[in-house]
């Protein structure tokens, strides 16, 4: 399974989070529950695509009433329990991430693990790469350096 995202980040853990955020809304999209929503003939694509947002991101009832949300469905949508989420997410494996700057610290790598990253190509070149492949060994995350950087300040 490849999940290509670019994301921008101020930090090493501003980009860790923004991928293990986005691949978790991702893999929901992918639930049954997601693929077979019981819409209205008169939503728009748009409208789907912002609802299936609220549902996957877990804010439904916080941020947005579920009443208004419901109005989409010609049938009542269960959101996800924790517990369904938390079972869906261990299903998500053989994910590849690729940086074009380096992982300066293990706890990306250990991150990242949460998340079902099998694959990780990234440049190379930290002071602390060997705790970065040490991570990755103890992961059985295949870690590959290229040895080509394209990020530059």
């Amino acid at each position: 399974m490849w999940v290509r995202r670019h994301i921008t980040a101020e930090s090493d853990a501003d980009s860790v989070g923004a991928l293990t955020g986005k691949t978790t809304e991702w893999w929901l999209r992918q639930h049954e529950r997601v693929l077979a929503l019981p819409w209205k003939p008169n939503v728009r694509r748009s409208e789907k695509s912002n609802t299936i947002d609220v549902l996957v991101s877990g804010v439904l009832g916080s941020e947005i009433s579920t009443e208004q949300w419901s109005q989409h469905f010609t049938e009542p949508v269960e959101p996800f329990t924790p517990e369904e989420r938390k079972q869906w997410l261990a299903k998500l494996s053989d994910v590849a991430l690729s940086s074009d700057a380096f992982f300066p610290f293990r706890d990306n790598i250990d991150c990242a693990k949460q998340f079902g990253v099998k694959y990780i190509v990234s440049p190379g070149g930290s002071t602390r790469d060997d705790e970065v492949i040490e991570a990755a060994n103890e992961h059985d995350i295949v870690l590959s350096h290229s040895g080509l950087r394209l990020f530059h300040h």
